[in-house]
């Protein structure tokens, strides 16, 4: 974690705790008034002892106590202010933290995400979000802990100077032990952060993968992750604990010496005296008052380091910048039937690695186009390009004849819908998913989708329907049913330019002409790239472009670069082989939709 995370850090939470100004003045004026009334109640029973007991004065007496009471009910009222105060800080200051950390990953670049790990930035959304709230809920409770002991200092030192001294003779002692304690707890609390962050991935993985897991009998293997990272908490939570219990016992200690000080130097001062009891007893009762503040110590720079290292990790996200946003200047896409042209394109993940060299491609409007070739060839990056997923480093991607870049982002990705490789349906109802796209979508636009993507028998067959609830990723759905609805979720969104980067490759080769079938429905008359390695599918396509090396080798139809193009020939040859292999392999069964 580097110094500016560290910085960073700080003003975050400088930040999200000032988001509700009108409770940290709550908080702040309660603090201040619970601590004068818990200051005042000894010097009220000192008055008591010297007007009301010695000499005897009844009345005296009685008011005393009931001002002590009135003092009591006084302090409840401010704990109870000053509690929920620090809860309305913190709580508030935790739900922003998430939205704005929530916000920042939404909108950040796909690079970004492509080397994040999923299990880590959930720990940074919820982990380290709690750590933070955790130290700003004691911030009324802190600073009223640091008023208490600077105003107990202050009335010792009128009392009896001479005493004060004594009483607070070790205090220098303990901020000393309170430097050293919080220099060497802030790594290893980082390290703490660091470890749980890691115990989130590998569940997180396990969990999204567990067809994988279960297909190998990796059971025992992601077990043994998962104790790994465990035992690295255990440790690094020991370790935090074990500072803690070193540092606690001298927060219990010097209080009681200041204690046992003013019981010998003051006792000697009453016998001489020069103090009288009243005095005493305040002066112990004050010096008892300094125990929870000085306890409470160890807790709060413990929390401080969490929270710090916490706080550095969620700012080293909000301080990454998307590398795809709008720019200044950007435009509603204009109207258009959905040309798209690729002049003199390279792009490339890697710095100094393209994918694409210098491509030249027009596809014209309405017209559907087949991207085919080897592996690495560039197909899905051709897809990925024209909804702006990543920025090309050279040469132009047009839509309609407007540089995507000088498009608004939003607009853009309005015009063009993709139906990708790996299927994702949400947690939800068929019918949420297939409304994704517009979630006020009229029942007939829902069901009108569905029939053009060939779900609606399918669905008709579910318990509940349309509102048929769905499991982690649609898995209660076979692949070329998930499939299917995912083409009616881009059907809704009734898009300029739809993109479907190998759409059936996950389908099983027996259940491929139920998706093409659907896709010649939603592709007739919208302009169409096809990212595909199956013949079924390519021929689906107006024109087929192989790509090869970054380029344009050959284009044509189906069947003319089948008798034109030996490398268009070889590209589907190990495609069918790679199919077939893949095939005997085998992979581990989806379960059909229950009916």
């Amino acid at each position: 974690m580097t110094r500016d995370d560290r910085r960073g850090g700080w003003r975050l939470m400088r930040e999200v705790s000032t988001t509700n100004r009108r409770w940290i003045t709550i908080g702040v004026i309660a603090a201040l008034a619970w601590t004068a009334a818990k200051i005042t109640i000894p010097l009220l029973a000192l008055e008591a002892i010297n007007q009301g007991v010695d000499p005897y004065d009844g009345p005296t007496l009685l008011r005393i106590c009931l001002a002590i009471l009135a003092v009591t009910v006084v302090t409840g009222a401010c704990t109870f202010l000053r509690r929920y105060s620090a809860f309305q800080i913190s709580l508030r200051a935790e739900a922003e933290l998430r939205r704005r950390l929530f916000d920042h990953l939404q909108r950040l670049h796909f690079g970004y995400h492509d080397r994040a790990e999923i299990g880590e930035l959930m720990a940074r959304v919820s982990t380290d979000a709690k750590q933070v709230q955790m130290l700003l809920v004691f911030i009324p409770v802190g600073g009223a802990n640091f008023v208490m002991i600077l105003g107990v200092a202050v009335v010792l030192f009128v009392l009896n100077s001479t005493l004060a001294a004594w009483s607070l003779v070790a205090l220098p002692f303990l901020a000393i032990a309170g430097t050293r304690f919080s220099q060497r707890v802030h790594p290893v609390a980082d390290d703490l952060q660091e470890s749980l962050a890691e115990v989130s991935h590998v569940v997180e993985e396990s969990v999204s993968g567990i067809r994988v897991v279960k297909g190998f009998g990796a059971e025992e293997l992601q077990s043994g992750r998962l104790r790994t990272a465990a035992a690295t908490v255990y440790r690094r939570g020991m370790e935090l604990a074990r500072l803690r219990a070193l540092f606690n016992p001298l927060l219990e200690t010097i209080p009681m010496l200041g204690l046992v000080a003013v019981l010998f130097v003051g006792g000697r001062q009453v016998i001489d005296g020069n103090l009288s009891v009243a005095a005493l007893i305040a002066f112990n009762s004050y010096v008892l008052l300094l125990v929870f503040p000085l306890r409470m110590t160890s807790f709060l720079v413990a929390q401080l380091a969490r929270a710090s290292a916490s706080a550095s990790r969620v700012h080293e996200i909000l301080a990454t910048e998307t590398e795809v946003s709008d720019r200044p200047d950007a435009v509603t896409l204009p109207g258009g039937a959905g040309e798209i042209r690729f002049e003199g394109v390279t792009f490339g993940y890697l710095p100094d690695v393209p994918v694409l060299r210098d491509l030249d491609l027009v596809i014209r409007p309405g017209e559907s186009v087949a991207i085919v070739g080897p592996t690495s060839s560039g197909k899905s990056t051709v897809a990925r390009l024209v909804p702006r997923f990543y920025d090309v480093e050279s040469g132009r991607v047009l839509i309609d004849g407007v540089d995507v870049r000088d498009v608004e982002l939003a607009s853009l990705r309005d015009a063009v819908s993709m139906v990708f490789e790996e299927t994702f349906l949400f947690s939800d109802s068929v019918r949420a998913n297939i409304a994704f796209a517009d979630e006020d979508a009229p029942e007939h636009a829902v069901e009108r989708a569905a029939r053009l993507a060939g779900c609606q028998d399918f669905v008709a067959a579910l318990p509940d329907g349309y509102d048929t609830l769905l499991g982690e990723h649609g898995y209660s759905l076979s692949g070329g049913q998930r499939q299917r609805v995912a083409i009616a979720r881009a059907i809704v969104a009734d898009p300029r330019i739809l993109i479907l980067d190998d759409a059936t490759s996950s389908v099983d080769p027996t259940k491929e002409h139920e998706i093409r079938d659907a896709l010649g429905e939603v592709m007739r008359g919208r302009t169409t790239i096809i990212i595909a390695h199956r013949p079924a599918t390519i021929a689906l396509a107006d024109r087929v472009v192989l790509l090869d090396g970054g380029r344009v080798g050959a284009e044509g139809t189906h069947d003319e670069l089948l008798r034109t193009s030996a490398r268009y020939r070889e590209v589907l040859a190990e495609a069918e082989a790679l199919a077939e292999a893949t095939t005997a392999v085998g992979s581990v069964p989806e379960p059909e939709a229950s009916s």
